[in-house]
């Protein structure tokens, strides 16, 4: 049998997991009796068309392919990785005649990036960047200027996502890393005075909260020394009493003492030696004398 391609070249074609793919046929195609049309991926049939009759679909793509009678299109929903492969749609008579090819791929959408500063210069004109995946697959490290941004090295793992690139580059003042493959892109912009500047707000917060850790180890302080003192006094006052005046375990103790009372003696008043007369005074009256005449 006789294979004639009418294409010039393999067209490539990118899809992103989960999507649609249409695969159409540029000419026309007319089928004589006994003629057949196919839709192939290496040597599975995804479709068989018999002239007057009707178009089969494979069982492995019933649920998820479309035939378009009309211009013999193939559409193919929700791909997935293993729908990769070279498509091909041909005529068999006499001769077998190719009147679409496609090398197609799937690629699943590339993950986030993220912009961290390794290195910053004191005037904030030169900074080194790490530019890495979310996925940890790709790293790479830039030095930027106020122009241009330079690759200094950077590791990959064994196995990365196809296709996909990671670049770092300067656009209005902001350093740009970009992760991208042939169906998505993402990118995470940072200015460069941003990623130079010292994190003033955290500083801020740390001395604010000093004075108020402060406030409470010395409050804490003050609590720990009067009740310390409260019962080196009390304890002291237990033993100068006589034995039948000193509070027993089971008598309730009283409230502790303010701190003014904890630092100022009391003052105790002295017993009189002698017991008071209880004879009433004599008045100022009679104890003044008539003077004799002379």
């Amino acid at each position: 049998m006789i294979f004639i391609s009418l294409l010039s070249a393999v067209t490539p074609v990118f899809v992103q997991t989960g999507t649609d793919l249409l695969l159409d046929v540029k000419e026309p195609v007319d089928l004589k009796e006994g003629d057949l049309f196919t839709w192939t991926v290496g040597s599975v049939n995804v479709l068989r068309l018999v002239h007057g009759g009707k178009p089969t679909i494979s069982p492995n793509y019933k649920s998820r392919a479309e035939f378009s009678a009309q211009n013999h299109s193939l559409l193919l929903k929700n791909v997935q990785k293993r729908d990769s492969g070279v498509y091909r749609a041909r005529v068999s008579a006499d001769r077998e005649i190719t009147v679409a090819e496609y090398s197609f791929t799937v690629l699943d959408p590339v993950s986030g990036v993220k912009l961290t500063v390794k290195l910053c210069s004191s005037d904030s004109t030169k900074v080194t960047v790490i530019c890495s995946t979310e996925d940890s697959l790709i790293s790479s490290t830039f030095t930027c200027d106020t122009q241009t941004c330079s690759h200094e090295g950077g590791e990959r793992a064994e196995i990365i996502t196809p296709g996909a690139s990671l670049d770092v580059y300067l656009k209005n003042g902001s350093v740009i890393c970009n992760h991208s493959n042939q169906v998505s892109s993402t990118r995470d912009i940072q200015k460069i005075e941003d990623l130079c500047k010292k994190p003033e707000a955290s500083k801020g917060s740390q001395n604010n909260v000093t004075p108020i850790v402060v406030a409470i180890v010395l409050s804490l302080g003050v609590v720990l020394a009067v009740r310390c003192i409260y019962h080196r006094r009390r304890k002291q006052m237990n033993t100068d009493l006589p034995l039948q005046q000193r509070p027993t375990n089971d008598a309730p103790a009283g409230p502790p003492p303010s701190i003014y009372s904890l630092f100022v003696p009391p003052i105790v008043s002295e017993a009189p030696t002698q017991p008071r007369d209880n004879a009433q005074p004599e008045s100022l009256y009679a104890t003044v004398e008539k003077l004799p005449k002379s």
